[in-house]
């Protein structure tokens, strides 16, 4: 038992073989000739908390944040010791936070156990009992032989025993795990492909003898061999392993028997918990917290000191009621009043501000889904928010880090023109003719060489539905008509091959990162040919100067190029070729450096064919995105695996580098010493950007071996090149390289907030990196879609959700923020001015339940909706006018400037408070219609209900945007607090233990000297902010109020009527869509006559 204990603490963990056994079918050896080994079971479990551990796990991980660990201990202070306050007032607010925040979290937790009980409890089909047996997912043990059926999705990590196919082969796509579209193939062991039928699967004898799991999806499984009694030992590769997750394609069904399963999956161990982003408006909060925390600490402990030295003073006399014995007056008690006196004052902590702030950003978050010009209709697609934790930051960024293809592209690919022995072809009516020439001309041997080299050279596979869809018709000989669909490893290859049916395929040596190339080797005449980009390609063999300029001129031309090569075999050299590829593939020890050492062998001596260019088309509005993010002073840098030409291309296409811009290159560098004298004299030229009283932009290219140089010892200088330039294009960028850039500007010394956006899983590891991710919903998989903190369908969506969301959060989020400390400051002030009035005995200025519901009821609404409809500038002006998002930038709004303005103001309104009401009713007059003076309760009273009134309607004041749930709160939270005090003083509570606020407030109301404090006081307060609010609007207005103001009367531009106003308000906008009109020209002239509407919405019908 003591074992087991250490063992789930962690300190004596179990011992585990580098290997596992598994064996096929669960046919164990006789008893004693195997050691049992335990498996973990199939169910895939993300979420964090069960029935049994919610409570603990979820309180424990609440009370890590600091704000409620410390009101945890002042509600302990408490109770332990006397203190002025009850422990309710303390105690009910934490409860409240706590309780709100673990339903929240016990919701999103919730719905993951759903969604993993439907993973869970999907039907699978196993081999046992002679039969196949149908059972759910989470009962697949290791050992059973599984069969999958096609477009199913493999429940476990499967090793490949037979498929339909004769060869014993499965195609399927792993989009799931790492974004990848195209179709792999994957062969089953050679002596187990046969046996198609499940009594010969379960019959088999056969044992498989792995690596423990690991993480790695593209690992050779060097260890994994399988062994069949008395036969042979049979290596296996990642070839032979079919990953949960992935789903099969194009084969009809497979048996595979389960080796990894549940948690101990690929797919499970890549489960990546991201590292937690913390938004810069959650860490000036954080900074506010400690200054207050401050505040607060100096409030106690001079009150403990005065009390001590007034105690000390013996012209104070005792009271007789309060007479202090000799031993009572010389003992001390100084901790206990210090911890009294922070009991007293600790509601300058805004206990409710963090349960407030999720509150506003789990449901603010759901405006961007619902917003319609955010839904992409072609793909039925709208934004999506991971995390609702980052919305703030949208309205922050400074630097936007953006893949290229399928990013800033469609990702559609199109063939344009070819190069071929030197001569140009481009398509015209279907045919390949060369430029210039619009007959057909003889097809030349070079001509021949290279189209079979295209047509056979590449990965696509066909798949035969009998069902309707996008694909070809193909007709059979049976009568059926079935659809043909092409699926690629490359969407360049589904571009150029239409159909290949007579080569019979040898060997596939399969693209890879590393050699950027694949190839093929066929049973034909004219030998071997092969496939590459253009970039290793030269490596490998002098190329002529004719290939590589068309290559060049493609490029320019914004096109994706690849280049075509062959080799003959003769039949020995194809034995000696088949037998290295054999031995490599089945080698045991360095399987992988044998594999590149064949390929290397094989990919040698080639002839050079041509070259071939495939049109990426530009997705919609990327110039005006682009544009726009530049206009709002956000610097795009674009990282691509492209080449230089391309790249640069596409750069000018889509307006990140304009025709007039210096460009700056720093490419093809040898060597340290050369990349440093370059960008020596890169930094010279964009030092010097001011030429004839006009700014010289410059963009900057650079390609990944140069950045790999530039980052090795001269950090420092590329990034004084890089602030230099307004625009940066990185080409020949592998992921890592991607996420190291955006890693190089997140920790740089000015901190600034970074966004990186792509679709694909190579752009993964930069959209984790940046503080904000943002994955686009392409056609290469969804990885960068479950990674990302906000996904949405296109590229130009990007405006509105930085332009107008960002700043809408920000604006929002950092006032609320402020405003919590203002009237917080404002609710403790008086209690900390009153002491000196009561010679600090601590004595409360307000009733404790008071105390409980400022926070909780009587101040909460009015914040929570505004930081949820705020609109300081209506959308349209924000989207017209990007250089607004510059007003925001750098938390201007919550900086210390504007938070020490709010903490003053919050003091000055206390003073006002407290001393306006006590000089309005002081202890010498006599106010209440029987004659009786105003009761520390009467007057506490008034305070509350000025400061009440008063932090509503200066929320009131700084509100832009109106709707009628605006109004409902703002008016509704300050009835609800007379209703409630009318309620709670007009009736003696027999569970009170004293009846102090019997009777008061009505008293209060009563009194017309108090309903005249009451407006005085608040006047006071307002009129100030109301005078500088007009006084900065007229005479120094900021961009953000010019854009407010309305400076036209709206007249209809189809409409005689000079009232239409109103009318456009309340009924649909018939006119402006009248077919007589020219639509987009009258909603011109409506805008340019209106700045800003205070509407929330105008009904336009299209």
């Amino acid at each position: 038992m003591l074992r087991w204990i250490r063992q789930q603490l962690g300190f004596d963990p179990p011992h585990q073989s580098d290997t596992r056994t598994v064996y096929i079918a669960n046919r164990f050896p006789q008893h004693g000739h195997y050691i049992p080994q335990r498996f973990a079971d199939n169910r895939i479990i993300s979420s964090k908390y069960t029935i049994w551990n919610f409570i603990p796990k979820n309180l424990f991980e609440q009370f890590r944040r600091i704000a409620n660990f410390y009101f945890l201990i002042i509600f302990l202070v408490q109770l332990m010791i006397d203190t002025p306050t009850s422990p309710v007032t303390s105690g009910l607010p934490l409860f409240f936070v706590i309780t709100v925040t673990a339903i929240k979290q016990g919701f999103e937790d919730w719905l993951r156990h759903k969604a993993d009980n439907e993973v869970n409890g999907a039907p699978v089909f196993v081999v046992r009992s002679g039969g196949l047996v149908q059972t759910r997912s989470k009962n697949i043990r290791v050992g059973d032989i599984v069969r999958v059926a096609k477009d199913e999705t493999f429940p476990a990590d499967l090793v490949l025993l037979s498929s339909d196919r004769a060869e014993g082969t499965c195609h399927i796509t792993t989009a799931s795990l790492d974004g990848e579209t195209n179709l792999k193939t994957h062969y089953a062991v050679p002596e187990t492909a046969v046996s198609q039928s499940v009594s010969q699967l379960e019959a088999l004898q056969a044992v498989v003898e792995c690596q423990q799991p690991e993480a790695d999806l593209y690992r050779y499984l060097t260890e994994v061999y399988l062994t069949i009694f008395h036969v042979l030992f049979r290596p296996l590769g990642p070839e032979n392993l079919l990953l949960r997750g992935a789903r099969l394609k194009n084969t009809k069904e497979i048996f595979g028997v389960a080796v990894y399963t549940g948690m101990e999956s690929k797919m499970a161990l890549n489960y990546k918990c991201k590292s937690q982003k913390r938004s810069a408006v959650e860490k000036s909060m954080n900074t506010f917290l400690i200054i207050y925390l401050g505040i607060l600490l100096f409030e106690a402990i001079l009150s403990t000191i005065l009390k001590y030295a007034w105690q000390a003073e013996n012209k104070w006399d005792e009271p007789f009621y309060n007479e202090k014995t000799e031993q009572e007056r010389n003992s001390s008690k100084f901790i206990s009043d210090f911890l009294a006196f922070l009991v007293l004052y600790n509601f300058i902590i805004p206990i409710s501000l963090y349960v407030t702030v999720e509150m506003q950003k789990f449901l603010g978050s759901f405006f961007i889904g619902w917003d319609l010009d955010l839904y992409h209709e072609e793909s039925d697609q709208r934004a999506q928010v991971n995390t609702s934790d980052l919305n703030e930051e949208l309205g922050q960024v400074e630097y936007v880090f953006t893949d290229k293809t399928g990013t800033l592209t469609e990702n559609e690919m199109q063939f344009r023109e070819c190069s071929i022995n030197g001569i140009k072809y481009q398509e015209i009516n279907g045919k390949l003719v060369p430029e210039g020439m619009t007959d057909d001309t003889p097809d030349s041997r070079e001509e021949e060489l290279f189209l079979k080299a295209v047509s056979l050279c590449h990965t696509v596979q066909i798949s035969y539905d009998q069902t309707d869809g996008p694909g070809e018709p193909f007709s059979h000989a049976n009568g059926f008509t079935t659809q043909m669909e092409y699926y690629a490893s490359s969407p360049d290859e589904k571009a150029l091959v239409e159909a290949t049916k007579r080569y019979k395929l040898l060997h596939v040596l399969e693209f890879d990162p590393n050699r950027r190339r694949m190839s093929v080797i066929l049973q034909t005449p004219s030998g071997m040919y092969k496939k590459t980009t253009d970039y290793f390609i030269y490596y490998f063999f002098s190329f002529y100067f004719c290939v590589q300029s068309s290559s060049e001129r493609f490029g320019v031309k914004c096109l994706r190029t690849l280049v075509v090569a062959y080799r003959l075999f003769s039949a020995e050299e194809y034995k000696e070729v088949e037998r290295r590829i054999h031995e490599a593939r089945t080698a045991l020890q360095q399987r992988e450096e044998r594999l590149a050492e064949t390929f290397s062998f094989i990919e040698k001596d080639l002839e050079l064919l041509g070259a071939t260019g495939v049109e990426d088309k530009l997705q919609e509005k990327v110039q005006e995105t682009i544009e726009a993010l530049r206009l709002a002073g956000i610097k795009v840098w674009v990282l691509t695996g492209d080449k230089h030409e391309t790249a640069v291309s596409v750069s000018l296409s889509c307006g990140h580098f304009h025709r007039t811009m210096n460009i700056l290159e720093l490419v093809q560098q040898k060597s340290d010493h050369e990349c440093a004298e370059q960008l020596r004299r890169l930094a010279r030229r964009s030092f010097y950007g001011i030429k004839e009283d006009h700014v010289i932009q410059h963009g900057l290219v650079v390609d990944g071996a140069s950045l790999s140089l530039a980052l090795r010892e001269h950090e420092k200088l590329f990034m004084e090149v890089c602030k230099n330039c307004s625009a940066v294009l990185c080409c020949r960028m592998a992921p890592l390289q991607k996420a190291k850039v955006v890693r190089l500007l997140k920790t740089s010394p000015e901190k600034p907030i970074t966004l990186a956006i792509g679709d694909g899983a190579n752009d993964v590891s930069m959209i984790q990196e940046a503080h904000v991710g943002i994955g686009i919903m392409g056609k290469e998989g969804r990885q960068a879609v479950r990674n990302s903190d906000y996904a949405i369908a296109r590229f130009k969506f990007l405006a509105k959700l930085l332009l107008v969301h960002g700043h809408f959060y920000y604006v929002r989020i950092a006032t609320l923020v402020q405003y919590f400390f203002y009237k917080n400051v404002c609710f403790i002030t008086p209690q900390f001015l009153y002491q000196f009035f009561c010679l600090f005995s601590q004595q409360t200025l307000y009733d404790s339940v008071y105390l409980t519901l400022y926070n909780i009821c009587f101040t909460s609404l009015p914040i929570l909706v505004y930081s949820l409809f705020e609109q300081l500038v209506h959308p349209h002006v924000l989207q017209s006018k990007p250089a607004l998002y510059r007003d925001i930038s750098k938390n201007s709004v919550l900086s210390f400037k504007t938070f020490l303005y709010w903490t003053i103001l919050g003091f000055c309104h206390a003073f006002i408070f407290f001393f306006g009401s006590y000089m309005l009713m002081g202890e010498d007059t006599s106010l209440m219609g029987n004659g009786q003076m105003f009761g520390n309760w009467t007057f506490g009273t008034l305070v509350f209900t000025v400061m009440v009134i008063t932090v509503t309607l200066k929320l009131a004041l700084e509100t832009h945007f109106w709707t009628w749930i605006n109004h409902f709160v703002t008016w509704g939270s300050i009835a609800f607090y007379f209703i409630f005090s009318l309620f709670y003083g007009g009736i003696i509570w027999p569970f009170l233990h004293t009846q102090d606020m019997y009777f008061v407030f009505v008293q209060l109301l009563s009194s017309g000297s108090a309903w005249f404090a009451i407006i005085i006081i608040i006047i006071t307060c307002l009129f100030p902010d109301v005078i500088k609010k007009v006084f900065y609007r007229h005479l120094q207005p900021t961009s953000t109020q010019k854009s407010q103001v309305r400076v036209k009367p709206f007249i209809c531009p189809c409409c005689t009527d000079p009232n239409a106003w109103n009318h456009h308000l309340k009924q649909d906008s018939a006119c402006l869509a009248s077919p007589a009109g020219n639509f987009s020209t009258k909603v011109e002239q409506f805008f340019e006559n209106v700045t800003v509407w205070y509407f929330v919405r105008l009904k336009v019908a299209l």
